[in-house]
């Protein structure tokens, strides 16, 4: 098998692994529905990935990866006003509420919330993307809050991560109600909170 071939079956395995676990969750997860999923063979599989483990942390890398190009070309990071790409981003979040739940509901989170004591290899993957995710939110809110809120009690890197709670708790109540409008109502909730925390009218104060 070429280099290109080998490529593609390893994206087949990854992107199987996304749809699967954020289906199944990872304990139910076998090696042989990700191969199903993929279209590939186990002999396949483990060309790639020694184990299901060492998958599911490939496969956070790779969702992770996939979720960064996503949000570096929305619409909102063309907003030179840090407040309005805070808000931009939870309109971002709401619009991509579409589909299926394993479909917009995030591999990460899912992951996470089952194996953070059981598998410690796949909680740090998980908490390294999602860290590193609300990171990324604190560098706006540094922005803003300089210019909206420069006395605010709270710092950037609390908010980006209450930021983040927010969307992961949305997608656990639209698994429960099986269904993305209370994860929708969940983040028009988090846009009306940061509107009261950063306030045009405060601009300058």
């Amino acid at each position: 098998m070429d280099t290109t071939a080998l490529h593609q079956s390893k994206t087949k395995l990854l992107d199987a692994a996304l749809q699967v676990i954020r289906t199944k969750g990872y304990t139910a997860t076998r090696v042989e529905d990700v191969c199903a999923a993929a279209g590939l063979t186990k002999g396949s599989f483990f060309h790639h990935f020694k184990s299901k483990e060492e998958l599911a942390i490939a496969a956070a890398d790779h969702f992770a990866a996939m979720a960064d190009r996503a949000f570096a070309s929305a619409p909102y990071q063309r907003e030179t006003d840090p407040r309005e790409r805070l808000l931009g981003y939870v309109d971002f979040r709401i619009a991509m509420l579409q589909g299926a739940l394993w479909d917009f509901t995030c591999l990460l989170g899912t992951m996470l919330q089952e194996a953070y004591d059981t598998h410690p290899t796949i909680r740090a993957a998980c908490d390294k993307h999602i860290s590193a995710h609300a990171a990324t939110l604190a560098r706006d809110i540094t922005e803003a809050r300089t210019l909206y809120a420069p006395d605010a009690p709270w710092t950037p890197e609390s908010l980006g991560l209450f930021m983040t709670a927010v969307v992961q708790g949305s997608f656990i109540l639209a698994k429960g109600k099986q269904g993305p409008d209370v994860a929708a109502e969940s983040l028009r909730h988090l846009r009306r909170y940061l509107e009261t925390q950063f306030t045009p009218s405060r601009k300058g104060a």
